[in-house]
């Protein structure tokens, strides 16, 4: 009777891990990868990375600035996921991580950045995707005109565009 008891239990809590949402299996995209999370992260779906197309990453909760930047001529309205928000979904567990760009460029940025900041990883400017030719498709980008201090050349620094990966260190 004692051991058909804690069998219960043991199923029981199994049963509990596997309906949790954080414990929910992502699935493989299915268009054309944009983002690929690696490194230090508990959730994945490829391999033992996170491969996220353009749908997937839609249905992140997506976030809106409008700011001048250095790389353009008048302020603009980008459009896209929170950066946090692509962390989480990876269960990313780190204080820095690494953005890497289409031309093999990367910067370092704290996670600490996604917390205090809004940042996004730009998919529109001013309501039109963005292109490789135009920063896209992804483009991490701070609001600027929200919080001056990051007005600086480290922080444009870690403003990486043509994103393809994140490394999470």
């Amino acid at each position: 009777m004692r051991a058909r008891c804690i069998r219960q239990v043991i199923l029981a809590a199994a049963l509990m891990l596997l309906m949790s949402p954080a414990m929910a299996a992502i699935a493989p995209p299915k268009g054309p990868v944009l983002l690929k999370v690696t490194g230090n992260i508990h959730h994945t779906n490829v391999g033992g990375e996170l491969w996220l197309d353009r749908e997937m990453l839609k249905e992140l909760p997506w976030h809106t600035i409008v700011t001048d930047t250095p790389w353009h001529r008048k302020p603009s309205r980008f459009e896209g996921p929170l950066l946090r928000s692509v962390l989480e979904m990876a269960g990313a567990e780190s204080d820095m991580v690494e953005i890497h760009a289409l031309n093999d460029f990367f910067a370092e940025l704290p996670v600490s950045d996604t917390e205090n900041y809004d940042v996004i990883l730009a998919m529109k400017r001013n309501g039109e995707q963005m292109t490789i030719r135009h920063f896209g498709p992804l483009f991490v980008l701070y609001p600027f005109d929200d919080h001056p201090e990051l007005k600086n050349e480290a922080i444009q620094f870690r403003s990486v565009w043509q994103v393809n990966q994140i490394k999470v260190l």
